[in-house]
């Protein structure tokens, strides 16, 4: 789990959820293999074209198709901190959709939710989001709680979670089936360890 983050750190989180331990780190290890900082000391980003493209009336898209784009592109992803070149021209069209158009640390929460994390704008909330892992647990805990996804995580019902963490395409990418492995994974670890 990632380096910012203590055993207590994520037992408090998990006790806020009603979930145990094992929980909260599936969760973390699916979004973001479990670390919320690239090894360059970056926090980790994915910048999402289709988001940006919409934030802003789809007014980039014909001049930058690589950051701006009507539809989910997954070739579009440049992975590590190329994601953050991305970003970074993005900013320079227009900042505030920018920033909420990336899913930023550890659990991957998109910027637009920034209020639903305690935020009141998206710099406050990014700012939080380069600080620590810390703060990415404690945005988690928010936007789980604020969208009523607690409930779904206590009884591990993997698909309801991801159908509200991550949409309706969650199944094309198997998010349900991995949190399960991973889950299981980290479970037999705490309970065998």
């Amino acid at each position: 789990m990632g380096k910012d983050l203590k055993t207590s750190d994520l037992q408090a989180a998990a006790t806020l959820l009603g979930v145990d331990v094992p929980t909260v780190m599936a969760v973390a290890e699916i979004e973001s293999a479990g670390a919320g900082f690239l090894p360059d000391g970056q926090v980790k980003i994915l910048f999402e074209a289709h988001i940006f493209s919409r934030l802003t009336l789809r007014r980039y898209d014909s001049g930058y198709p690589e950051i701006s784009a009507k539809r989910w592109d997954k070739t579009l992803y440049k992975g590590g901190a190329r994601e953050h070149e991305r970003l970074w021209a993005a900013v320079a069209l227009n900042r505030d959709a920018a920033l909420q158009s990336a899913s930023w640390g550890m659990f991957q929460i998109m910027g637009f939710n920034y209020a639903r994390c305690g935020f009141a704008n998206v710099q406050e909330f990014v700012n939080a989001m380069v600080r620590s892992e810390g703060e990415h647990l404690q945005a988690f805990c928010r936007f789980v709680l604020s969208m009523k996804l607690d409930d779904e995580l206590q009884r591990r019902d993997w698909a309801a979670f991801a159908a509200g963490y991550n949409g309706p395409a969650f199944a094309a990418n198997k998010y349900d089936e991995r949190l399960e492995r991973s889950y299981a994974r980290f479970n037999n670890a705490t309970v065998g360890g």
